[in-house]
């Protein structure tokens, strides 16, 4: 039976693999379109081709991949072993949050919080709501956490904007700035965004010391970026967005809307604790049919594909620390901050900052490199954050194809991207 992973620093067989495997996933991503060619091309197999055109499907498969080659190579024991020792936690709790912040009554309570906010400000009503839904929402997400944030932001934007004929190049760089925004803007506590969490308690960092590091610094680039894409197409905002207004809100009581906030504040206190957390989803479930009529569609299918991405990303990343940690070791920490950037862009970063954690002995200037990278880098790719799936399943329907580039996202992440590495670097 071959070991799957090794004390030494001499890659075994099943972590070299799993590394091709991953490299394999990783590209795939980038490939989505090309599969979704195929199925017109060819409509014998469109059903497979449509299969592996959906990114969140890709890891998912490709962790299914590597299963089954530890199955041949070290037998069903070793398989079953690491599979159970993956921690789950975080798919089933991106799931359940992001259900609950997109039922009706959230989605409401929030729509009249941004239309109050935006009352306020002197300018085009359509052009407030869309700066608000990429500066306050995103600052949003260090207190309901990041999922739900992404979710309300995406579900916001879908509606009020996407479907109403933007230009693709304005969506793209929307959908680009939410995700870089949605990253670092969660950085305000210490509890909210994932790559935090991952070292916050090991490193001892409570909210004081990640407003003072880091929060400052990300509210400030979140809302620069926000105000410079709004003013630059103002124009076309104000001419087709058509967020919702007062008077087309729909009807919600108090109390459903207390009751669904409560839910998701419950989840958000026990996010570390799948057992409560899936408990009160069930009861969220039961109450949201008790009271359908206040009910709208809850985007459980969305979630569940999102959950299986994230799902397959815990899986393929369990064998990759033998060599993401070797290339973190030893490097100065500036460069340490540009290389945690790019590494971001093809691995999760809070398993980035998971694997950093593990690193005894580092530098109060290894930590900050280390964190500050991985949330710049959040937004360059659909599997460099969290939630980044789920804003990608809510939208994608309104691209061309149905579909959204890697690369035009990564291209239009790039500039709030350069925005983050100053504020982290040079404020």
């Amino acid at each position: 039976m071959l070991p799957l992973s090794m004390s030494s620093t001499v890659a075994s067989t099943p972590e070299i693999l799993a590394a091709v495997i991953f490299a394999l996933a990783v590209l795939h991503t980038f490939s989505t379109k090309f599969f979704a060619h195929l199925a017109h091309i060819q409509p014998r197999h469109a059903g497979l081709w449509h299969l592996l055109a959906e990114v969140e499907v890709v890891f998912g498969f490709w962790a299914f991949v590597l299963m089954l080659t530890l199955f041949l190579l070290s037998g069903q024991g070793a398989a079953v072993d690491y599979l159970e020792g993956r921690n789950f936690t975080e798919p089933m709790f991106v799931f359940v949050v992001m259900v609950i912040a997109a039922s009706k009554p959230i989605v409401c309570t929030v729509e009249a919080a941004v239309r109050l906010i935006a009352s306020m400000i002197p300018t085009d009503r359509a052009v407030a709501v869309f700066f608000l839904c990429l500066a306050a929402v995103p600052l949003l997400g260090s207190f309901i956490t990041e999922p739900a944030a992404m979710t309300l932001a995406a579900l916001m934007l879908r509606d009020g904007y996407f479907r109403h004929g933007l230009s693709t190049r304005l969506k793209y760089a929307a959908i680009g700035m939410l995700f870089v925004n949605i990253s670092i803007g969660g950085t305000l506590t210490h509890f909210a965004a994932p790559p935090v969490l991952m070292v916050a308690s090991k490193w001892q960092w409570d909210t004081l010391f990640m407003f003072s590091h880091f929060g400052w610094k990300a509210g400030s680039a979140v809302v620069f970026n926000a105000v410079v894409l709004t003013w630059f197409f103002r124009r076309e905002i104000a001419e087709k967005g058509k967020p919702q207004s007062a008077d087309e809100a729909p009807a919600m009581p108090r109390t459903v809307a207390g009751i669904h906030v409560a839910f998701l504040a419950a989840a958000v206190v026990f996010a570390h604790h799948p057992v409560v957390f899936m408990g009160l989803f069930l009861f969220f479930l039961g109450y949201t049919e008790a009271y359908k009529q206040y009910q709208g569609r809850l985007i459980l299918r969305e979630g569940l594909l999102v959950a299986f991405f994230l799902a397959g990303l815990v899986v393929l990343g369990g064998l990759q620390q033998w060599w993401l940690q070797q290339t973190l070791t030893g490097v100065e920490p500036t460069l340490l901050y540009f290389l945690a950037t790019a590494l971001t862009a093809v691995t999760d970063n809070a398993a980035l900052t998971y694997l950093a954690s593990l690193v005894e002995g580092v530098s109060p200037e290894f930590k900050y490199a280390i964190v500050a990278g991985a949330v710049t880098g959040g937004g360059l790719t659909v599997i460099a954050n969290a939630p980044n799936p789920a804003g990608f399943a809510i939208l994608k329907s309104t691209f061309d194809d149905e579909s959204i580039s890697p690369v035009g996202l990564l291209l239009a992440a790039l500039p709030p991207t350069c925005v983050a590495i100053f504020a982290f670097q040079a404020l």
